[in-house]
């Protein structure tokens, strides 16, 4: 027998879902991790006959797949969850949501509502996520302390005069952060305005020469109501999309989140200039915004990945859920069973959400030489029982608290349920402390006159 090569892990699974070719499935396969890279996926016993392994996790009844990617969130905003609920977006944000940033944000909020959104999110099988707040400079640390792999969207503002604005909430501070990121293999950088119809047109060109000298992603909300499409086109003449067109950003650059409301016209242009969109089914069902057309883009050719949104809005950050109701959604509102099948759910969560971020050639897929971002998933419990198809099972009879194990970079974070880069006693004491700042009477007191029966029945 010839000597064993020594590696850091092997993991061994039931079933193995690499995502590439489309529609694997690999029973009873071993992944072997060297450092931060997948090195092999063979057999058990091969893989056993030719690495030795420093670490062996052997999980029976479990499924490994790619780490799932949230392709828009606003980590910090987990602390608002619940805070605002069964609201009419413009209401929601202009009534409660911002009220509340003006009397709370700042550095430690942020911290604290990062660190609760990772823990949430690493405990989900959430490896990589697509963020757009304030003080990106902290979302980037407090990822790199966790060891979640994160693009940290740079904000876009006309002027640094909003409220909770510092000078890396300004574009030239911004860019500052793109270099740190570059020196941090886990941390990505984009830029992320809110929406076209916030910014003027000088600022939406100067994004496009920015994106363009360096190479990053144009993060951005985009026709996510019919109010804010109906609002642009009464201030600039232009829907949002043309004006982005306009700006020279509608291109294989651009991250569009939302997508409600588009025109056939509109859809078709997304498609041939590359576009990518991210469906948030759960955020847009809880406030009302509209419908992301999910079945049409895909048949166009367009690459829909999946994000969460916010917890202030959702109100969890869990991809599986969103990965299930995007399913379900597209098959009510196309009337076709057939509409979005389990692997695509599937892929929309791992390999699309890694392409939107150009980054599919380092995650999104469990392929030899990529990075060791992995999860396992125990489907040896009554909810996912008998077994007959495991992408199915996954995407519709799956829990969050059923992911046992994540791995990111192959570093092990999350242990038998257990995560080992956070203090979850120390997140939950300071999320406590927030619920108690937050706990303004006038501020409740707006949400409760908006919630009284009558105002109700009204709308």
């Amino acid at each position: 027998m010839t000597d064993r090569r020594a590696v850091d892990g092997i993991i061994e699974a039931d079933w193995i879902l690499p995502m590439e070719p489309a529609g694997t499935l690999l029973e009873r396969h071993s992944l072997v991790l060297d450092k931060d890279r997948i090195l092999a996926v063979l057999p058990w016993r091969e893989a056993l006959r030719r690495y030795s392994p420093e670490h062996r996790w052997n999980r029976p009844g479990h499924a490994l797949i790619p780490g799932l990617i949230n392709a828009h969130t606003h980590a910090a905003m987990t602390l608002f969850r619940g805070y605002a609920d069964d609201l009419p977006l413009a209401e929601w944000l202009h009534d409660c949501i911002w009220p509340a940033e003006q009397r709370v944000i700042g550095r430690r909020f942020a911290r604290d509502g990062v660190r609760l959104a990772v823990a949430e999110m690493l405990r989900g099988g959430i490896t990589c996520f697509s963020d757009m707040y304030y003080f990106p400079a902290i979302t980037a640390d407090e990822a790199v302390r966790a060891g979640i792999r994160a693009m940290v969207g740079i904000r876009v503002l006309d002027t640094a005069l909003g409220f909770g604005a510092t000078p890396e909430d300004t574009l030239e501070g911004g860019l500052d952060l793109r270099d740190r990121c570059q020196a941090e293999p886990l941390l990505h950088c984009s830029l992320a305005p809110y929406a076209p119809e916030a910014l003027s047109a000088q600022v939406l060109e100067r994004l496009c020469r920015l994106s363009t000298e360096y190479g990053l992603r144009v993060h951005s909300h985009v026709h996510e109501t019919r109010d804010s499409v109906e609002q642009a086109c009464g201030r600039q003449g232009r829907r949002p999309l043309e004006e982005l067109q306009n700006a020279g950003l509608l291109n294989r650059r651009l991250v569009a989140v939302h997508m409600n409301h588009l025109t056939a016209t509109e859809r078709q242009a997304a498609a041939r200039a590359g576009v990518h969109v991210v469906h948030c089914p759960r955020s847009n069902l809880k406030l009302a915004s509209g419908f992301c057309p999910v079945t049409e883009l895909l048949a166009e050719g367009v690459n829909v990945a999946l994000g969460t949104d916010g917890a202030a809005s959702n109100n969890s950050l869990d991809l599986l859920a969103d990965m299930r109701m995007a399913a379900l959604l597209a098959k009510g509102l196309s009337g076709n069973a057939a509409s979005l099948g389990a692997e695509t759910a599937l892929r929309m969560a791992t390999v699309n959400g890694a392409r939107a971020l150009g980054l599919d050639a380092e995650i999104g897929s469990l392929e030899v030489g990529k990075q060791a971002d992995c999860v396992a998933i125990d489907l040896n419990r009554p909810q996912s029982t008998p077994m007959y198809h495991v992408q199915a099972q996954l995407v519709y009879a799956t829990q969050r608290d059923q992911v046992t194990d994540v791995w990111v970079a192959g570093r092990h974070l999350l242990d038998q349920g257990r995560l080992t880069s956070l203090d979850v006693t120390s997140v939950l004491r300071q999320t406590r402390r927030w619920r108690q700042r937050l706990l303004n009477p006038s501020a409740l007191d707006r949400i409760r006159r908006w919630l009284r029966p009558d105002r109700l029945r009204r709308s």
